[in-house]
């Protein structure tokens, strides 16, 4: 049973919306942080949005400066997810969304979810 599971991608016209959804098959609060990272084909992975899961009362969210303003990152503790809502989609945000869970030193890594935007 795969730890992270990640869902929502699918194709999009430029400007329009997603809402890509992480779930864990383990408490997110055993996570220091979640977070999303992305690929394009021959590009290297990149970090697109992280979360604070470990403590609740600061969710601490981080962007990849290409995404600040248009993409926001949540948390819920009931549903043991994450969930990325993308906003203002661009043809540059095409590639491969892998959901990260880290331990200390130790990265988890979802399948990814494709996800491509049409300009």
């Amino acid at each position: 049973q795969a730890l992270l599971v990640e869902s929502g991608g699918g194709f999009v016209q430029a400007g329009g919306s997603l809402r890509l959804s992480c779930s864990a098959h383990q408490r997110i609060f055993t996570f220091d942080s979640m977070g999303w990272y992305r690929q394009a084909p021959g590009e290297q992975r990149e970090l697109v949005a992280r979360i604070t899961t470990q403590v609740r009362s600061n969710p601490n969210p981080d962007y990849g400066d290409s995404v600040k303003g248009r993409f926001t990152v949540s948390r819920n503790y009931t549903k043991n997810t994450i969930f990325l809502e993308m906003n203002s989609l661009k043809p540059e945000d095409t590639g491969l969304y892998y959901c990260n869970g880290r331990r200390g030193r130790l990265d988890y890594w979802g399948q990814g979810t494709q996800i491509t935007v049409s300009a």
